[in-house]
């Protein structure tokens, strides 16, 4: 079977986020098919169109990370009930200067945790509107609203308790099929 390589965003810049804990142990989870590298953006400035001209090398290497990725997993908290300001920021770098949407075909995902009942829920949403207008197709189902409580990830950094596995490794095979769905009708390489 193909591999796909996933670039991944985490949306929190903190260093002992549960969004980053989540996407290591979830990563131990996937398919082996699956392939996740890290997409990092704290170096970007905040974006504003006086740059469009002459695009500094940070934001080219985001956009070029993006672009190489067969698929795009952000996996982000609820701020506010909406995304992280770091992640709308690198997402506007990516998506600039017209005309040179990184975002254009590739396969997104979206999954987050957070200590509140319904996880990220609202972020996630929101999240999902922006990507829709940057006409990244999505996957809508299975949605993944992760309850971040101590001891759903164990020293070993995986996924202790047994239904959360179970469900995550389906989420991600899910995703696998996916990727695989929408790169077959808008091929990469077209």
């Amino acid at each position: 079977m193909k591999t796909y390589n996933v670039g991944y965003l985490i949306g929190s810049l903190a260093s002992e986020s549960i969004n980053r804990k989540l996407a290591t142990a979830l990563f131990k989870l996937a398919p082996e098919q699956l392939k996740f590298k890290e997409i990092p953006f704290a170096d970007l400035p905040l974006y504003s169109y006086d740059y469009d001209a002459d695009y500094p090398e940070a934001g080219r290497r985001f956009k070029k990370a993006i672009e190489s990725s067969d698929a795009i997993l952000i996996v982000t908290p609820e701020y506010n009930r909406s995304i992280p300001g770091a992640l709308k920021n690198a997402i506007d770098w990516a998506s600039r200067p017209w005309g040179t949407n990184s975002f254009a075909n590739i396969p997104s995902g979206v999954i987050g945790t957070s200590p509140g009942a319904i996880g990220t829920a609202v972020g996630q949403q929101h999240l999902r509107s922006i990507l829709g207008f940057l006409n990244s197709p999505q996957m809508n189902a299975p949605e993944a609203y992760i309850q971040f409580k101590d001891g759903l990830i164990n020293d070993k950094g995986e996924i202790a308790d047994a239904s959360t596995a179970k469900f995550l490794r389906s989420y991600l095979e899910a995703f696998h099929v996916f990727v695989a769905r929408v790169l077959t009708v808008l091929p990469r390489d077209a």
